[in-house]
């Protein structure tokens, strides 16, 4: 049987390409990428598992799972395709999960987390997901990943009101190392900014001695999942639409608007077999991420971005590895030095979404994708990104017929 996956460019990029398309630009798209992945969503990972009645040791192994398993699937992507193309795990998929392990046994979410895998590799190899994504207007997309983004530009301002001392001294450093080239070109603008909130940490007192002092290694716990109907109709389908449209459906956004062209039913069965991998430790299902993708090609020439998506694989090997000890240092970093690192990495490209979103066509139903996504109002266990897709799509369907009649369509 021949599988509609989309076939990668030839030559392979050896390793000495690879060093040369790496640069500085690049390791700080990636380190800081990386650094997003790792701190608010692991503190989701950890409130979730928590709450949920996890031992420490099931917690840290579910961080070991979405990470290494899918730092090796981010490795082999950017190589292969020679694409920014990162795979990390679905943040509002986690957040579901979290009312279920009330009522169901955690070995029964493991079950439907491979069933979940499943129904995502079954679903690669029909095409079915690429011929979906194609018909979807791209400035609806975008005004759906504008709403998700939104939230990272306001929580930069929020830091600054709130923890100006952290927030204040990165972001004049930014702006300098932005405004003057030659000096961005030395110091790369968000390391820069990175480096100083980590000076005005240290100086303030903000970070607890002896945070490294022992390095502990993961030691992994195996899953056995429970098959179970009550939690396969609960979560199947909704983690399916949340990985699919919703996660999916912003990488490739973002990715797409700065030129590049993933592979759409490749990343679907390689989120259908990391999600299968990664439930073997516990790791909910995986997803082609939106953040961390825009961060890595943010910057830079689109022909080099795969180099920081493999650095950021690189660093998610090392994470999961040092689960435990990472974790650690992370839940003792200031919440303002996270929040404004995001959004000023995210800034340009919130910007680029909601130029593409009011343009000239789908610009009421990119308004109400934006809406809906930024209400933040789950229905049925899915997330408000994904109604936001449907009524925008709805809306233009109604209202603005004429721009799927036009020209260019």
């Amino acid at each position: 049987m021949n599988l509609p996956l989309e076939q990668p460019p030839a030559p392979r990029a050896t390793l000495s390409q690879m060093w040369r398309d790496f640069g500085l630009t690049y390791a700080a798209n990636g380190f800081v990428g990386w650094l997003f992945a790792v701190t608010a969503p692991v503190a989701i990972i950890l409130s979730v598992g928590s709450h949920g009645g996890l031992s420490e040791a099931e917690i840290a192994s579910w961080v070991f799972g979405v990470f290494f398993v899918n730092g090796l699937i981010t490795i082999l992507f950017c190589w292969v395709y020679r694409e920014p193309l990162v795979f990390f795990w679905t943040i509002p998929g986690t957040v579901l999960v979290g009312p279920s392990l009330a009522h169901l046994s955690f070995a029964e979410v493991i079950g439907a987390f491979y069933l979940t895998g499943l129904l995502m590799f079954l679903l690669s190899i029909t095409g079915w997901v690429r011929r979906a994504m194609d018909v979807v207007p791209m400035p609806i997309v975008m005004g759906m990943v504008a709403g998700v983004f939104l939230r990272f530009g306001l929580d930069l301002v929020r830091a600054l009101h709130s923890d100006f001392g952290i927030a204040g001294p990165m972001v004049v450093t930014w702006i300098v190392l932005s405004v003057l080239p030659a000096l961005g070109r030395r110091m790369p603008a968000l390391i820069g900014a990175l480096l100083v909130g980590i000076g005005a940490a240290l100086f303030g007192g903000r970070f607890e001695a002896g945070t490294f002092a022992t390095l502990d290694f993961i030691e992994p716990v195996i899953q056995a999942p429970a098959w179970s109907f009550a939690a396969a109709i609960e979560l199947v389908v909704p983690l399916a639409i949340t990985v699919l449209v919703v996660q999916n459906g912003q990488g490739i956004a973002v990715l797409r608007a700065v030129g590049h062209r993933p592979p759409i039913n490749a990343i679907t069965a390689a989120c259908g077999i990391g999600s299968i991998i990664g439930a073997i430790f516990g790791g909910v299902s995986s997803c082609l991420t939106g953040p961390t993708n825009a961060i890595v090609s943010s910057s830079g020439e689109r022909a080099r971005h795969y180099t920081a998506g493999i650095f950021v694989g690189l660093l998610a090997l090392v994470f999961g590895l040092l689960a435990p000890t990472f974790t650690r240092f992370l839940l003792n970093a200031p919440e303002a030095l996270v929040m404004t690192l995001a959004g000023l990495a995210l800034l340009k490209i919130l910007q680029a979404a909601f130029a593409t979103c009011f343009g000239d066509r789908y610009t009421l139903g990119a308004l109400v994708a934006f809406l809906v996504t930024v209400a933040d109002l789950p229905l049925f266990n899915i997330g408000a990104a994904f109604w936001g897709l449907v009524a925008g799509i709805l809306a233009s369907r109604l209202l603005e017929r004429a721009d799927f009649t036009g020209p260019g369509r």
